[in-house]
């Protein structure tokens, strides 16, 4: 607690600071003419298209969805204490294999099967994402996708933020950032997933040496903050740049100011809330035991 009373006025100060510095510059003459130059905007290229599918829909909310839910388990994961409930494989049947099946405590297990669901979703996402031409909306095609995404910061920065339509284009620092989870965060997760998976001590024993499992852990935890900080900062923006039309892109697939978004988007909002409050040891025990043994130890 005595930390919370002095990070919120530190940072409040910092905020303030960024501000005021940030004003300070675009009052210089030649930052002034940089954002002229540059307003924020790369130019997209020709065949570009406009608006968003509903595969794009139904991608955005299980991909939040999934990660909502990594990230709760990894966090368990992390902090918790003595495992009192196990998993195991049933080595039968089609997925019979030599070796003796891997005991994953329960949370270990939810948080791989989120994992495999992820990914499959993710997978999905970057086929149709190349095949509908969407790709060319977060993926930079010019170097002046930089000075760009320097000139947007700058004007967030200064609370004076850049008018852009996501209906039709993101600026340079939308388009980055985006490009960054998809193509850069994503596969780091699922890389150093990977090797921190129980599973891989069993089968990658040659490799082990290879991949050090200090600094993967590091960057697996690394590119959850990337997640979390990114799903804050996407979140605010979206609420605080015109809510409702934002909502209504990709959860009416429209671009106007009805509230079908608004309305949808809190319909996804309680259905995330009711599988959190749901996903409880004993609903995950029963639906573990449907692929496997589930192993009670009492502490």
């Amino acid at each position: 607690m005595r930390r919370l009373v002095w990070i919120i006025p530190v940072a409040l100060v910092g905020v303030v600071g960024i501000v005021l510095a940030a004003r300070w510059l675009r009052d210089l003459p030649a930052v002034a003419e940089f954002l002229v130059a540059f307003p924020g905007e790369s130019a997209l290229p020709a065949g570009a298209p406009v608006g968003f599918p509903a595969w794009l829909a139904w991608q955005h909310f299980l991909n939040g969805f999934f990660l909502l839910f990594i990230v709760r388990t990894g966090w368990q994961l992390r902090h918790q204490g003595r495992p009192d409930t196990f998993w195991v494989r049933r080595n039968t049947g089609l997925i019979r294999t030599k070796n003796p099946p891997t005991r994953l405590t329960l949370t270990a297990w939810f948080h791989l099967s989120l994992d495999s669901l992820w990914v499959l979703n993710g997978v999905v996402y970057v086929v149709l994402l190349f095949v509908s031409g969407q790709w060319m909306r977060v993926v930079p095609t010019s170097w002046d996708v930089i000075p760009n995404a320097l000139s947007a910061a700058l004007q967030y920065a200064s609370f004076d933020w850049p008018t852009t339509n996501g209906w039709i284009n993101y600026n340079g620092l939308q388009l980055l950032a985006y490009f960054v989870t998809i193509f850069i965060a994503s596969p780091l997760a699922i890389l150093t997933g990977l090797r921190l998976s129980p599973l891989w001590s069993v089968r990658m024993k040659r490799v082990t040496p290879f991949v050090p499992l200090g600094p993967t852990k590091t960057v697996h935890w690394l590119t959850m903050l990337w997640f979390l900080g990114f799903t804050a900062v996407h979140v605010t923006l979206v609420l605080t740049t015109g809510a409702v039309r934002n909502l209504n892109h990709l959860y009416a697939l429209r671009d106007d100011e009805s509230w079908i978004g608004v309305a949808v988007f809190s319909a996804s909002v309680i259905v995330m809330a009711v599988a959190w409050a749901t996903a409880r040891p004993a609903l995950l025990r029963r639906i573990a035991g449907l692929g496997g043994d589930v192993i009670h130890r009492p502490r």
